[in-house]
């Protein structure tokens, strides 16, 4: 009998915070709608995410109220990136579903243009998988990534995610059918 499961005292307390040299992860506020709106209207940062542009403050103040709420209902935890030297938010990243009965969560993220290639990725997905893997005390992390993203893919490969499945014409946007790829990480994983 398998009596493995997942960390729930997590949810308990306190949103837990983590950090990395150069980033804080915390929870979302209110504060941080305007730069979530930024973000989530940018198509440079969409271009491979199928969900529309957002237009309005209230559809960013809807996100944190949701992202808030998943974590107090213990179905995800999603954390702002806050660039530790500016104070700026520059990015979200966080577990967006939650397999309690099977140890496995999916990963998902989102950085503003001007920290990309910065390695400031690296240091959110390294923190995410560490406490997902050692606090969490998950089996599997997996992705689900448009093919055509490259630099994600990247991003993937050097924390050890393998490619599980690619699914032709899995999701439907803007009368488009478009393929999504699953990568996952295993506990034990690289690097």
């Amino acid at each position: 009998m398998n009596n493995r499961s997942v960390n729930m005292k997590v949810f308990e307390g306190a949103f837990p915070l983590l950090e990395s040299p150069r980033l804080i992860l915390r929870e979302f506020n209110e504060e941080d709608a305007r730069t979530i709106l930024a973000m989530r209207s940018d198509d440079r940062i969409g271009r491979f995410i199928a969900r529309p542009e957002m237009e309005k403050i209230e559809d960013a103040l809807g996100l944190v109220r949701r992202t808030r709420d998943a974590f107090h209902q213990k179905m995800g935890i999603g954390w702002a990136g806050i660039h530790r030297k500016s104070g700026k938010l520059i990015g979200s990243c966080g577990f967006n579903q939650l397999d309690i009965l099977n140890l496995r969560a999916e990963i998902g993220g989102e950085m503003e243009v001007e920290s990309w290639g910065t390695g400031l990725a690296q240091e959110a997905v390294r923190a995410i998988l560490e406490f997902g893997f050692s606090s969490l005390g998950l089996n599997s992390i997996e992705a689900k990534v448009d093919p055509g993203n490259r630099s994600a893919i990247a991003l993937l490969h050097y924390f050890g995610f393998e490619k599980e499945a690619h699914f032709k014409d899995r999701i439907l946007f803007d009368g488009q059918f478009r393929d999504m790829a699953v990568y996952t990480a295993f506990k034990g994983s690289k690097p």
